[in-house]
């Protein structure tokens, strides 16, 4: 059976289904609706949902629940993330895993509370200090803000690394039929975890290492982890793909106007495809190996051309990558993008020729 719920609802639904019963937060539109939903439903299940006096305590309020091995989570909009950072590093560097949920406005600055795509860079590269990386979902629906909350879960108690969602502010605010799956995963003992328990020794979790030595080799360590992650967690969905000349490459809600595009440039003999890339980081560079007749990419994002960069690097300079984006809370219409889709066609046609 499906229900009617809000793209933040339900990823607190999916969090809740999935065992996390642990929020620390602070509110910023437009993600709110998501720990308003875990603050009503929490009590009831015994869970802990305690709005943080400021974005920097909630996130070292997850280090600490991460640490005594419990699924926890926290969420925000752009300039809360940005104010998480330092958390974030600490995090990855102690190899805590957590699920961090960024439902993406306009920036920079304050900005807007309109959708946004610019915090690719952030999310992808690391806004923190150092070498690390987190574990980057990108849903493009309702449904799977529910299922990649599963999936976010699941792959952070794996890898023992921080994971976030990253959406943008359509996707939380919109409302779609959702099947909420039953969870069918089970939660991993974490006998890492802090404490002393059944005779084991007090287990101890630091991200500090005075001797250069010895954070080279926690580093080297981690480096060998993301190579694992890198090569086993490559997700993307590949749509009308076969014959394609033309691909758009785009995520989140772009990507849901790229398949309303393609449809109008088949009607007019354009033969365009989609790679949506699911996982940003890492990056789903297997999926630009096999361009096969695919002659020209187009990269659209909500932003001044971020994850553009990494399609060219995926490609490798085998063939040509365009890009468009709007900023500032903008939104691309079917019929901006289609145009640039037939310039490049066109384009194409006089190579033929």
């Amino acid at each position: 059976m499906k229900i009617l719920m809000k793209g933040n609802e339900a990823i607190g639904e999916g969090a809740i289904r999935a065992g996390c019963r642990y929020f620390f937060g602070y509110p910023i539109t437009p993600q709110s609706e998501l720990p308003a939903y875990l603050a009503e439903k929490f009590p009831s299940i015994g869970g802990v949902f305690l709005q943080a006096e400021s974005e920097i305590s909630a996130i070292n309020m997850v280090y600490g629940a991460s640490c005594a091995g419990v699924r926890v989570m926290t969420s925000s909009s752009s300039p809360g993330i940005s104010l998480k950072q330092e958390g974030i590093s600490y995090l990855a560097a102690a190899e805590l895993p957590c699920l961090i949920v960024n439902v993406m406005r306009g920036g920079p600055g304050l900005g807007t509370i309109q959708p946004s795509q610019s915090d690719y860079f952030q999310a992808t590269k690391g806004g923190g200090h150092g070498d690390y990386h987190l574990i980057v979902l990108a849903p493009h629906s309702v449904q799977e803000m529910v299922d990649l909350t599963y999936l976010a879960f699941d792959l952070a108690d794996q890898y023992r690394n921080p994971a976030m969602i990253l959406a943008d502010g359509i996707l939380g605010q919109m409302m779609e039929a959702v099947e909420l799956k039953e969870y069918a995963s089970e939660i991993p003992h974490k006998n890492w975890a802090v404490g002393k328990s059944q005779g084991r020794k007090r287990n101890i979790i630091t991200s500090i290492y005075i001797d250069p030595k010895v954070l080279e080799q926690h580093n080297l360590r981690l480096q060998a982890k993301y190579k694992i992650i890198k090569a086993h967690e490559e997700r993307a969905e590949e749509w009308m793909k076969e014959d394609a000349e033309i691909i758009i490459a785009a995520y989140g809600t772009v990507a849901r106007i790229a398949k309303s595009v393609i449809k109008k440039a088949r009607e007019k003999g354009i033969k365009a495809g989609l790679i949506r890339p699911i996982t940003l980081w890492p990056f789903p560079d297997k999926y630009f190996q096999d361009l096969g007749k695919i002659k020209r990419i187009l990269t659209v994002e909500l932003s001044s051309g971020q994850m553009v960069e990494d399609v060219r690097l995926a490609v490798n300079g085998r063939i040509p990558v365009e890009f468009y984006g709007r900023m500032g809370g903008m939104v691309p219409s079917i019929e901006e993008i289609l145009e640039q889709i037939e310039k490049i066609n066109s384009q194409i046609e006089r190579v033929k020729l």
